[in-house]
């Protein structure tokens, strides 16, 4: 079997590459063509193996972490906003599956966390990242809201006023930023991260499971219907937003390469 430390050559078909070393379940997203960005089949591909990882007692734990030298750009843009009107949405079913994960689970961060590459990094129990990463929550510059539950769990972890920043501007952050406010533990040399998160998830693996269990649910300091709540609430406005102007504008934008003009929505609205 390849170990996350000799990777196999990494596969143009976008997917979640699954691997199992020992008791350690790791979870590659793998989108080299569009910087791991996430399409529906890899948003299924991971509630599928988060599944299998919670309910597999050979399993103690599991990481999440990118293909390459990034972890995601985010959402697969031209893969949702083709997706049918009252169509469910496979990414609404991941973050069930990460925000309700019974078992530790770790995120690798290298490079780009861009949306929802950083928003899931609020459902995992312990962040390493590289000294070059980059986070962004980038919702309002799109036209669009936060989801993942995060407009509920960012503030509690940084407090109103840094969440505000970080969310109303949607500006790109080092790691460093991210362990200042709570959601990275650590930042570590490129070259040395995945040896540390492979000693991390040993180290864990290694302790007695049902304790760790028992541990990161007594840890967990919000209800799971609230956050439950709260994503749908946060799914809905991210729906209306997608059929909206602005989200409109972002698009073309986006395809066009160039900048967006929201001025003359505004004045329109």
């Amino acid at each position: 079997m390849t170990t996350p430390e000799t990777p196999a050559e990494t596969p143009e078909t976008p997917q979640a590459i699954v691997e199992r070393d020992g008791a350690v379940m790791w979870i590659t997203l793998s989108n080299p063509a569009k910087k791991n960005a996430i399409n529906g089949a890899m948003y299924k591909g991971v509630a599928d193996a988060l599944a299998s990882a919670d309910a597999d007692p050979a399993i103690a734990v599991a990481v999440i972490k990118g293909a390459g030298e990034v972890f995601t750009s985010g959402n697969d843009v031209s893969d949702f906003t083709a997706r049918k009107p009252g169509e469910p949405s496979p990414a609404f079913v991941f973050l069930d599956a990460i925000s309700t994960f019974g078992k530790p689970l770790i995120a690798q961060v290298d490079g780009l966390a861009i949306g929802v590459g950083c928003t899931m990094l609020l459902h995992c129990d312990l962040v390493y990242a590289s000294d070059r990463a980059r986070l962004q929550l980038p919702f309002v510059n799109l036209g669009l809201v936060p989801e993942a539950a995060s407009s509920l769990l960012l503030p509690r972890l940084a407090g109103h006023a840094k969440a505000a920043e970080l969310m109303m501007f949607g500006e790109m952050f080092p790691a460093s930023e991210g362990k200042e406010v709570g959601i990275v533990n650590a930042v570590l040399p490129a070259e040395a991260l995945a040896a540390h998160v492979a000693e991390r998830a040993a180290a864990l693996a290694a302790r007695p499971r049902a304790a760790m269990k028992l541990t990161k649910a007594l840890l967990r300091d919000l209800p799971a219907d609230r956050i439950k709540a709260r994503m749908a609430e946060e799914g809905a406005i991210f729906a209306k937003c997608i059929a909206g102007p602005e989200f409109r504008e972002a698009a073309t934008a986006f395809r066009e390469k160039r900048a967006p003009d929201f001025s003359r929505i505004a004045a329109e609205s």
